[in-house]
Parts: C-alpha cells; structure tokens; sequence
C-alpha cells in the first residue's frame, strides 16, 4: 500500500492466517507470521508477493518478526521452549538462536536502527515493559 492509503492488494492469499508482516529496510523482501498446518510459522517472500518461503517448521507458535537493518538477520518470538521467548535467525532461517531466557513471555522484538541492540516486550515485572536482552 501506498502512503496514502492507495494501491492496497492481497499478497499472501493463503486461506489460513497471515499476519505480523515487516518490510526490510531496502524495500525487497516481507517477512510476516502465517498459520501453516496446525502451527504459526516465520516466512518471507518478495515484495511483489514472489517466492514465498517458510523459514521456521516446527509445531510451536512463531510469531512478530522483524528484520534488522541489514536484512540478514530476523528476529521472531516463540513458544518453542514451552514460553515465548525471543529468538533470532539468519534471514534464510538458519541458524535460529535463543536470546532470552526468562519465564515472563517475551515478545514483539525490534532491531535498533544501526542493528547492534533489540528492544522487546515483556511481562517480567508484571505488567508489560520495554526490555532489551
């Protein structure tokens, strides 16, 4: 969609659920969250709604992905350790890494403009904060 709100289309067109989509910083690749199966999972495809891939295929909830600046690296967060918790990966899914360890969900992470710190929410104090690993 353009800023003015015109030029809105369907990219995805998956019957399921798609949501969460972030655009990297250069204009070419979305990444976004979609129900694949009985789980939710981390894909990217082009702008142009192009080669849709799955980066993560795991029975866990994966979800709110962000790109860092450079586009090399998505950040994402999961239940895939029994909690949401923070998790990055390269943008072509590999080398998924856990960053947070806590028993307070963590989610809805943030690369920082130049790429060297991720901001994120979490419950930790007992109501939702701002945090960063």
């Amino acid at each position: 969609m353009n800023p003015d709100g015109t030029g809105q289309a369907n990219l995805t067109l998956n019957p399921d659920d798609d949501q969460d989509p972030a655009i990297s910083s250069d204009g070419k690749k979305i990444v976004f969250s979609g129900r694949r199966g009985a789980s939710f999972e981390i894909l990217v495809m082009n702008s142009d709604a192009t080669g849709q891939n799955v980066l993560t295929v795991n029975s866990a909830v994966d979800v709110l992905p962000a790109f860092s600046p450079d586009g090399k690296k998505v950040a994402f967060a999961s239940n895939r350790d029994g909690n949401f918790e923070i998790y990055s990966m390269n943008s072509d899914g590999t080398n998924q890494t856990r960053l947070t360890t806590d028993p307070a969900p963590d989610t809805a992470p943030v690369f920082s403009p130049n790429g060297t710190r991720i901001v994120f929410e979490s419950e930790r104090d007992g109501n939702p904060e701002v945090y960063t690993p």
